[in-house]
């Protein structure tokens, strides 16, 4: 359990929600807390007798959060679903992708954690926020499906602007533009560039050398030229391996950075400085995000054995159950 590092900081308590002393003893939990979170298909919370109307009963105050992937209501409401799923009904999934391939699978991060956990967090923070002006709770209805649209948004509107298109890998910022893309070097390892911008553009084009042989500054925008420039930034990055690639573009602003593992990542100069990562128990963990200018959060602590503070978090309540 002290590799679960999704639960750590945290307390954990279990409670049998089908036995009656044991949603009286959650209900009593409810009566004291800020906010409520729940992860079940919808109606389950309300089919055990603790939906939002008789939590909120106990906490007028109370903030309901709903996490689920088509939401509330609606034709899939309660159909299973994963993160994949999600994406793909949202329209992200179409979108990721280089041409001519099949769609990327952008790991589960867009649906679960974006569109999901961090839109969900979002909203429970916010109905906080209006809870403590009216006195009275919210219940969140956050669907991955609708978070991920959410983060679709710019997407969508290019769409609509005609300035973006629904042909996976033709766009310039899904692989289509040549200098917005990953390259391999000579090593067989990957660096990434997002030289978009002009000047960012002539600093990536002068430190390859390539002054003479890409497309001019200003015409590296237009779509005709990023088949051209592609196959010379291939055999131009072939040339070196990543770590001298690193050394020729130290202190650049052409957009560039190593395409890094994760045991890499851990290391790298820059995350060590900001401390990006700690260990904790021989496990790593990313350090909380984003940070604060007059608080620091502890370091995470390693998560609990499941149930091991049932005890001691009802006993705070005055709880106890038989």
């Amino acid at each position: 359990y002290k590799r679960q590092v999704m639960s750590r900081g945290k307390k954990s308590i279990t409670l049998d929600l089908k036995m009656p002393e044991h949603k009286a003893a959650l209900l009593r939990l409810v009566a004291t807390a800020d906010a409520l979170i729940e992860g079940f298909r919808p109606g389950v919370m309300e089919r055990l007798g603790i939906g939002p109307d008789v939590c909120m009963e106990a906490n007028p105050r109370l903030v309901f959060g709903r996490m689920t992937g088509w939401g509330q209501e609606g034709p899939w409401a309660k159909r299973a679903g994963h993160d994949i799923n999600y994406i793909s009904l949202a329209g992200a999934l179409h979108a990721i992708g280089r041409k001519g391939e099949r769609p990327t699978i952008p790991l589960n991060l867009v649906g679960d954690f974006g569109g999901g956990g961090l839109l969900l967090a979002f909203g429970v923070v916010s109905a906080l926020l209006e809870a403590n002006k009216s006195a009275q709770g919210h219940v969140v209805d956050a669907a991955m499906v609708d978070g991920v649209a959410a983060l679709m948004a710019s997407i969508y509107a290019g769409m609509q602007q005609g300035f973006w298109t629904d042909r996976r890998g033709e766009n310039l910022l899904d692989s289509g533009a040549a200098f917005y893309d990953v390259y391999e070097t000579s090593d067989g390892k990957y660096v990434s560039i997002g030289a978009l911008e002009p000047q960012f553009y002539k600093e990536l084009i002068d430190k390859l050398g390539l002054a003479d042989s890409a497309p001019a500054v200003g015409e590296h925008l237009n779509p005709a030229k990023w088949n051209d420039l592609r196959p010379t930034l291939e055999a131009a990055f072939r040339q070196k391996t990543r770590e001298e690639w690193c050394e020729v573009f130290e202190g650049s602003d052409a957009c560039f950075a190593p395409v890094l593992a994760a045991a890499e990542a851990f290391e790298h100069e820059h995350n060590v400085a900001r401390r990006s990562f700690v260990e904790v128990d021989g496990i790593k963990h990313a350090v909380a995000a984003p940070r604060f200018s007059r608080t620091k959060p502890a370091d995470p602590t390693p998560a609990r054995e499941r149930g091991a503070d049932t005890e001691e978090v009802l006993r705070s309540c005055g709880v106890t159950l038989r």
